[in-house]
C-alpha cells in the first residue's frame, strides 16, 4: 500500500521535512469518525424515543396520513351502504314489477371471469392491503357487476316500452271487480287447503268474495278466446286472450255477456259473479297467465285503486260502446257471422 507524504516542520533544523504516513491510518481515522457519528445518532434516537417518550416527526406524519386514510375508508364504506340500499331497491323493482309486468327473462349474469377477480385480490394481499380494504374492494366489484346487470335489464325494459302504448292497454292491469267495500280477497295465489275436497293444493288464481250478480269487467283489451258452461270445475267461465302472451280467466260466473271471438276493451262488462261449478259460495275466481304460466294476479292490479277512477273507466267504455261511430258488441258479432 502506498504511503502518504506529509511535510512536518522540524524546530531543531528549522526546516520542513518529508514524513511518510501509511494510508491505512487515514482510513481507520475516517472509519472511527463514522462509527462515532453513527453511535451519536443512535444515542439521540434512543434518548428521544425511549427516555423522553417522544415520537419522531416522520412517525407523526405517517400516523396522521394513516388516520386520514382510515377516515376516508369509513366514509367510503358508509357511502357504499347507502348506494347498495338504492341499488337493491332498483333490483327489487326491476324483478318484481318490470320483469313481471312485461314478462321479461333474466339477463345473463356472466360479467367478469372469477379467476381474474380472484387474482386481483391475491395481488392486493401481497401488497399488504388490510382486510377492511380488501372487503371494500370486493363490495365495489360486486356493485359494479350488479349495476352492469341492471343496465342490461333496464335496456331490455326500454326496448319493450317502445311498444308500450299498445301493449299496456292489453296488459290486465286493473281489478276485475269494482274495488269497493263489498269485495274482499277470500283466497290468494299459491298453496292452500282445498275448500271442497280438503288436502293441500296449489291455487292458480285469486278468489274475490262478493254478492251474486256483481258486475265483472275485462282487465285489459282482448279477444274472447273461450266461453264455457259446466256444472263442475270452473263452472261458467270466460278466457280472454290479451295478446303479448297474456291471458285471463274469470270463473264461477252467474251470467256471461260475451261470446268467443268478440273483441273487447278494458272496462267492458263481461259477466256477473255467481256460484257455478266447484264453488262453496258466490265469488269470482280470477287468473292471469303469461306465456303459458300462471302468475300471481296481485302483481297486475291494485285493489286500493280509486273507485271514482274505476267508475269513470267503466262509464267511458259504456259510452264508447253506445256511440254510433264505434261498433257495438252486437255489430261486431253480426259482422263476424256475415263473413
Amino acid at each position: 500500500m502506498r504511503n502518504l507524504k506529509q511535510l512536518i516542520y522540524n524546530p531543531e533544523t528549522m526546516l520542513y521535512e518529508v514524513h511518510e504516513q501509511p494510508r491505512i491510518r487515514r482510513y481507520l481515522l475516517v472509519a472511527a469518525m463514522v462509527a462515532v457519528g453513527a453511535g451519536l445518532i443512535g444515542l439521540y434516537f434512543w434518548l428521544y424515543t425511549s427516555v423522553f417518550g417522544l415520537t419522531l416527526p416522520k412517525t407523526v406524519r405517517l400516523r396522521k396520513e394513516n388516520a386520514q386514510l382510515v377516515s376516508r375508508l369509513e366514509i367510503l364504506t358508509h357511502e357504499l351502504n347507502r348506494y347498495e340500499g338504492v341499488l337493491q331497491g332498483i333490483e327489487n323493482r326491476d324483478d318484481d314489477v318490470y320483469k313481471t309486468l312485461f314478462g321479461l327473462s333474466e339477463v345473463s349474469s356472466a360479467i367478469a371471469s372469477p379467476s381474474v377477480v380472484y387474482r386481483k385480490y391475491l395481488d392486493y394481499e401481497q401488497m399488504g392491503a388490510s382486510p377492511s380494504l380488501l372487503e371494500t374492494s370486493r363490495r365495489i366489484d360486486d356493485m359494479s357487476r350488479r349495476v352492469i346487470l341492471r343496465r342490461r335489464s333496464l335496456a331490455q325494459v326500454d326496448e319493450v316500452s317502445v311498444q308500450a302504448e299498445d301493449r299496456i292497454s292489453h296488459i290486465p292491469a286493473v281489478p276485475p271487480l269494482r274495488p269497493d267495500g263489498f269485495v274482499r280477497r277470500s283466497s290468494g295465489f299459491g298453496s292452500r287447503t282445498d275448500p271442497v275436497f280438503g288436502g293441500r293444493r296449489f291455487h292458480e288464481g285469486q278468489d274475490f268474495a262478493t254478492r251474486k250478480g256483481t258486475p265483472v269487467y275485462a282487465t285489459g283489451d282482448a279477444v274472447v278466446e273461450k266461453v264455457q258452461y259446466q256444472f263442475f270445475g270452473y263452472g261458467n267461465m270466460v278466457v280472454l286472450n290479451h295478446g303479448f302472451g297474456y291471458k285471463t280467466r274469470y270463473a264461477h260466473l252467474k251470467t256471461i255477456l260475451v261470446q268467443a271471438g268478440q273483441e273487447i276493451h278494458r272496462g267492458d262488462k263481461i259477466g256477473e259473479v255467481g256460484n257455478s261449478g266447484k264453488s262453496t259460495g258466490p265469488h269470482l275466481h280470477y287468473e292471469v297467465e303469461i306465456n303459458g304460466k300462471r302468475v300471481n294476479p296481485s302483481n297486475y292490479y291494485d285493489m286500493t285503486m280509486n273507485v271514482a277512477e274505476y267508475d269513470a273507466m267503466v262509464r267511458e267504455r259504456a259510452a264508447a260502446s253506445a256511440r254510433p261511430d264505434i261498433p257495438s258488441t252486437g255489430d261486431i258479432l253480426k259482422r263476424k257471422r256475415l263473413r
